[in-house]
């Protein structure tokens, strides 16, 4: 079993892109399909509390009911919004990746590699071709 899970949703860019930064470490994920076996109250406590973020700081807003539940009202307290997402597990944003060194929402996609186990094993680009990892295994920066 692995020590690397990523909480992953094959429809979106960002979260294939991260699944690849895993692999591309040598590494096969546990791959936790969050919309259609969603994380338990606990679970997403612990995860976010090993990612040092707070329970509305993990919500997604966009193509989600967000905005027609009132979340985001400042009024609503943690349990109300881990209530509604147990209920519309699509307001978790994504992905997730919870490892040994961390968790992080990796929203860009390497905001993982702070947290990944092992380097890079090579040239990696975004599904978009846009370039991310070299030759060397390092991130290329943006100019």
């Amino acid at each position: 079993m692995t020590d690397v899970t990523i909480y992953h949703n094959p429809k979106c860019g960002t979260s294939r892109n991260t699944l690849a930064l895993i692999r591309n470490a040598g590494i096969e994920p546990e791959i936790v399909l969050y919309l259609e076996k969603p994380p338990t109250r606990a679970t997403l406590k612990a995860l976010f509390k090993k990612a040092g973020i707070g329970v509305r700081d993990a919500l997604r807003e966009k193509g989600t009911p967000y905005e027609e539940l009132g979340l985001g009202d400042p009024s609503l307290s943690d349990d109300a919004l881990l209530d509604a997402i147990e209920q519309h597990p699509i307001l978790l944003n994504r992905p997730f990746v919870s490892t040994p060194l961390g968790a992080r929402l990796c929203r860009p996609c390497e905001r993982v590699l702070d947290i990944l186990p092992a380097p890079q094993r090579g040239a990696l680009a975004k599904e978009s071709g846009e370039p991310l990892i070299g030759e060397d295994g390092r991130l290329v920066r943006k100019e």
